[in-house]
């Protein structure tokens, strides 16, 4: 049996971060190192910035840390690519592994081969989306650090066509290995959708949307198609999960300024064990974002057996399939109609579950992680 590949592997967002990137990070890891330990001797690095430690999951995994503050981590791996020189306070700390692989969007310069996931370009496709220091730090750094990585792992198709589009990044250089879906999102008891709904929206229907809180998920247009609705008599509240994220205090302004007080719900942060029986119970979940990367509520709507309303932008369409209803990013009344079109039309609504169902399916956490291990294994 030939010798595993040795990698070490960010875990940073695993450590620090609730979204997305802490999703991919943790699950990935996870992954590896359930189904591709012949192949892939895992090691983990993470920058102990704040004092957290690495999830329960994650425990039994090998791991080096190093103790920078935040601000001073992420502008001196900026400075290495600026001034190409190995980054040493990380280098020192690889000896035996083959290859580094890079989570999020900060990628050191090193010495043996890298891979980079990149999980979208929002900063540039929708500047305005994100705070002005952060831009600034990618609009400088990702060129550098796209162009530095010895292979990029792009998270869909849209996302790979953006790095060819805006940074010409060649096809070669790329691997497109989606995200998967968690084995617990699937449709849930009777008992537990009843549970959720008596915690969460006890006296009424409730349409849902999922994710952290910031412009590009557009829940302004959500909130047009609500009102459309109540105008025309339906009786259904909008459930917004999610931790806040930047420039969201205009939204919660327009739900008062369009007398929506006692239509919506801000949950905040939900926990992992409630949102199966979260999606489950919703009458339809909507996900109208400007922008996704990739856009795991999508799926994971799907695989609770949610009919799913999303924005035919970016990389939804390619995840959707014929599994949900496309509306254009900018047309509340079209996402109004689709939303009526779930309520109104049962048939159609069951039919787009089973759809889901089986659209979910081909989405695994294994399947991304034998993709990646291979590509180790490529580039060893």
């Amino acid at each position: 049996m030939p010798t595993p590949v040795t990698v070490t592997l960010d875990a940073g967002p695993a450590v620090h971060q609730r979204a997305g990137l802490s999703r991919y990070t943790e699950r990935l890891i996870a992954a590896l190192h359930q189904h591709c330990a012949d192949a892939v001797a895992l090691r983990l690095f993470y920058n102990r910035h704040s004092g957290h430690e690495l999830p329960p999951t994650l425990r039994t995994v090998p791991s080096q840390t190093l103790a920078l503050g935040q601000y001073a981590w992420r502008l001196s791996i900026l400075a290495s690519q600026l001034a190409r020189t190995t980054y040493f306070p990380l280098q020192r700390r690889l000896t035996g592994s083959s290859l580094y692989h890079a989570t999020e969007h900060l990628l050191p310069r090193l010495t043996i081969p890298t891979v980079m996931t990149v999980h979208d370009l929002i900063f540039e496709r929708y500047p305005q989306h994100h705070k002005l220091t952060n831009r600034a730090f990618l609009r400088v750094g990702m060129p550098l650090f796209v162009r530095s990585a010895t292979r990029i792992i792009a998270v869909s198709h849209h996302t790979a066509h953006d790095l060819n589009t805006l940074y010409h990044v060649p096809a070669a250089k790329m691997e497109i290995i989606h995200e998967g879906v968690d084995a617990e999102f699937q449709p849930a008891a009777p008992d537990d959708i009843a549970a959720i709904r008596a915690r969460y929206s006890p006296d009424r229907p409730y349409l849902l949307m999922v994710g952290t809180l910031e412009p590009r998920k557009n829940h302004r247009l959500a909130l047009t198609a609500l009102a459309q609705l109540k105008a025309q008599g339906y009786p259904h509240r909008l459930l917004i999960a999610g931790g806040k994220g930047w420039l969201f205090g205009p939204i919660t302004d327009a739900v008062t300024a369009m007398g929506l007080t006692n239509d919506v719900i801000f949950t905040g942060y939900v926990p992992g064990e409630d949102l199966p029986a979260l999606y489950s119970g919703a009458d339809c979940v909507l996900l109208p974002s400007q922008y996704e990367g990739f856009g795991l509520p999508l799926l994971e709507a799907m695989a609770c057996g949610a009919p799913v309303v999303a924005s035919s932008a970016s990389s939804l369409p390619e995840l959707a399939g014929d599994a949900a209803l496309l509306i254009h990013p900018d047309d509340g009344a079209a996402l109004a109609a689709a939303i009526r079109q779930i309520l109104d039309q049962p048939e159609f609504a069951s039919t787009l579950r089973a759809r889901g169902l089986a659209q979910a399916r081909r989405f695994t956490w294994e399947a991304a992680a034998r993709q990646t291990a291979q590509l180790y294994l490529e580039m060893a």
